[in-house]
């Protein structure tokens, strides 16, 4: 008996096909749960109607889910894994252990789903005069509510996508997200927000204040109280843009997942402001002289601390983000074979990040920043840790604040050069800038300063990416002389 339950054993951790779920509990589950679902849609579809957008977008997806089956693909694009599991209370184990045949199943079940919103929804275009046909859902299952409440939905929406975001993003996308919140009430179902009532969020939007969070009396306020407060700029339509992106990402992962029968936000975008005062934009040749003279011969002696001459200089001649200089430790300035470079990590302290996957990146040192005497002042830091030690960690600008504030309101205004839209920031665009004036492929100069590479040649075949010496060939075209 020993010797035959341990072959049984044996056989079950070799063939997976025998582990997991029986086929027939598949597919019972998920008739289960689309018939809930179906009886939403079709419910929905009674009361208010879906619209040629919905519907559209509902073609679309049947036919993915026709394509992903016909490669016999296991890829959850589409499906509502994490609701589905939950629901029907599947734990991971099972989940795992009946791949890929449940992934399969429940694609055919959100498929054949869909097939009857849109066999439902194309009969309620014309009229029969035969025998009168009804859209009333079947007892086979009691019906979910019509939607899922607001709150509740964008905790579950932050909780699946905190895994990919850091902590500074998290709360900035939650701070979007609150707005609808507060407009529209946590216990609001989605299923009842129109593309109408989108509209007088977006309206919201474009009457709020831009101090709202840092003025108490402000924030205090309600929402719709604090619109009506005169006399304060409102937000810009960049950061207005950047709520809608959030919303309209937010409604779309809630209709794929079953949490709303539509999404909203499509094409709800304001118009940017042209020649906006605030857009960031690069440094001009002669204003990158002055700070290169300013910054390595000190003539104005407005640099007094070493870590504000190295942390501008290496803005210069890396384009590093901000907080990126500022968060290095020493073991971060390394050398490769004969090239020193900077680690951009986010590894050795749990304060540290980066904005990004591609923002994890080696970038040649130039040469320039060597002979000036950069080595030597990082080997001067070597009894601590951290390469600029006096740029402490905030909650809110990471260990680039202070050298930010002490670019933007003291050195470049005492320069003569400070104008709207040149900042510490400013640096990167030069950089970028720079490089495409000097014939720098684009990939190259994506890789250098950690923007993630675009187009199938790039993400697919070209993952290994450049070499050192090709970064560093494209870095040392850089001049600030």
């Amino acid at each position: 008996m020993a010797r035959y339950l341990a072959s049984c054993g044996r056989l079950l951790r070799e063939n997976r096909a025998l582990a997991g779920l029986r086929q027939s509990e598949i597919r019972e589950k998920v008739q289960l749960y689309f018939k809930a679902q179906l009886d939403q849609y079709l419910d929905w579809l009674d009361r208010r109607g879906l619209s040629q957008n919905a519907l559209a977008t509902a073609r679309e997806e049947v036919q993915d889910h026709e394509s992903f089956m016909g490669i016999n693909s296991a890829n959850p694009i589409w499906l509502p894994v994490a609701r589905f599991k939950r629901k029907m209370e599947i734990s991971d184990a099972d989940w795992n252990a009946s791949l890929p045949r449940i992934a399969t199943e429940l694609r055919k079940g959100r498929r054949d789903m869909l097939r009857r919103v849109l066999e439902a929804a194309e009969r309620l275009d014309h009229y029969s005069y035969d025998e009168a046909q009804t859209i009333a859902p079947s007892p086979l299952a009691s019906p979910m509510p019509p939607s899922s409440p607001l709150g509740a939905t964008v905790e579950d929406f932050i909780a699946e996508h905190s895994r990919q975001w850091t902590a500074k993003t998290i709360g900035q996308n939650r701070a979007y997200l609150n707005i609808l919140i507060e407009f529209f009430g946590p216990d609001r179902l989605l299923g009842s927000i129109t593309r109408q009532d989108a509209n007088e969020a977006k309206k919201v939007l474009q009457a709020l204040p831009a101090s709202r969070n840092t003025k108490p009396k402000l924030k205090a306020m309600p929402l719709l109280q604090v619109i009506k407060q005169p006399g304060h700029s409102k937000i810009a339509p960049k950061t207005i843009n950047s709520h809608i992106q959030m919303f309209k990402m937010f409604f779309d992962w809630a209709e794929r997942h079953g949490y709303a029968p539509h999404a909203l936000f499509e094409n709800m975008k304001v118009a940017k402001a042209k020649n906006s005062e605030t857009e960031r934009k690069p440094f001009a040749p002669n204003q990158t002289s002055l700070i290169y003279k300013e910054l390595t011969e000190n003539t104005s002696e407005l640099v007094r601390k070493d870590s504000h001459k190295w942390g501008m200089l290496l803005g210069m001649f890396t384009g590093a983000r901000l907080n990126e200089i500022c968060q290095l430790d020493i073991a971060d300035v390394q050398k490769d074979g004969d090239i020193w470079l900077l680690n951009i990590t986010d590894e050795g302290d749990e304060n540290k990040s980066v904005k990004s996957k591609a923002g994890r990146r080696k970038v040649p040192l130039h040469s320039e920043l060597i002979n000036l005497g950069f080595l030597d002042f990082v080997k001067s830091r070597e009894t601590g840790k951290r390469l600029f030690p006096d740029y402490n960690y905030n909650a809110n600008g990471g260990y680039g604040r202070n050298l930010g504030r002490w670019c933007n309101q003291s050195f470049l205004p005492n320069l003569g050069i400070k104008e709207p839209g040149l900042v510490f920031h400013s640096m990167r665009h030069t950089v970028v800038t720079r490089l495409g004036q000097a014939n720098v492929p684009e990939p190259v100069i994506q890789r250098i300063v950690g923007h993630a590479r675009s187009g199938v040649t790039q993400e697919v075949y070209f993952r290994q990416g450049y070499t050192l010496a090709q970064l560093t060939e494209a870095i040392e075209r850089l001049t600030f002389r």
